[in-house]
């Protein structure tokens, strides 16, 4: 059984209005952002269905996968796209305490270009507000999400995971895919038709500057 929520409850926006969850809801703006790459072959797909519809996202990098393949770092950012940080171990904030969760960040954020714009969003949202406070005195914005795909989910089908951005996605919503192989076979099958469908609808695809 699923334990977490496809769209983010208004309670949680509320709770912690520190965090980015949404966008303005005034245009036809989505913002795709994919967590736990740069992956081989995964992130390569990706750029290129994004490239098919001018589509720009926001990718949240692990810092181990940025040291095995720079080079996927470097073709992610020439095709226009915002890298933010996912830490450098893909650390679970309610498991580690302060220093440990910051020393992490630090370690992945060595090697993201200082060209791009500090976001950060945790791994499984899972972060204390101790860890949140200092992470936002570095100056990371924490973006988190309000439409969860589920394309890691083995349980659900790619039907269902499609099914989870179709039926909630807001003007100004947050979506969150992944580049990696747990999640490839889902994510071919719905990245296109999300693409299509919203292209068709008159949105647009924007990175996360800030």
């Amino acid at each position: 059984m699923k334990s977490y929520f496809v769209k983010t409850p208004l309670l949680f926006k509320y709770l912690f209005l520190n965090w980015k969850w949404s966008f303005s809801k005034k245009e036809k703006v989505i913002y795709l952002t994919f967590d736990d790459g740069p992956t081989p072959v995964v992130t390569d797909w990706v750029l290129t269905e994004l490239e098919k519809h001018k589509a720009k996202a926001t990718f949240f990098c692990i810092g181990k996968n940025i040291f095995t393949h720079p080079e996927i770092l470097d073709k992610i950012i020439d095709h226009g796209h915002s890298i933010g940080n996912h830490t450098n171990n893909h650390f679970n904030g309610w498991k580690a305490d302060l220093h440990q969760y910051l020393d992490n960040v630090i370690e992945a954020n060595k090697l993201i270009p200082n060209s791009q714009p500090k976001l950060f969003r945790p791994p499984y949202g899972k972060l204390t507000l101790l860890q949140s406070t200092s992470l936002r005195k570095f100056g990371y914005k924490i973006i988190m999400w309000d439409i969860l795909s589920a394309d890691f989910d083995n349980k659900i089908s790619s039907q269902v995971c499609l099914e989870n951005v179709i039926k909630n996605v807001e003007n100004g919503s947050i979506i969150v895919f992944h580049d990696s192989i747990k999640a490839q076979e889902k994510l071919q099958y719905v990245l296109p038709k999300v693409l299509e469908y919203y292209s068709e609808l008159g949105f647009k695809f924007e990175k996360i500057i800030g």
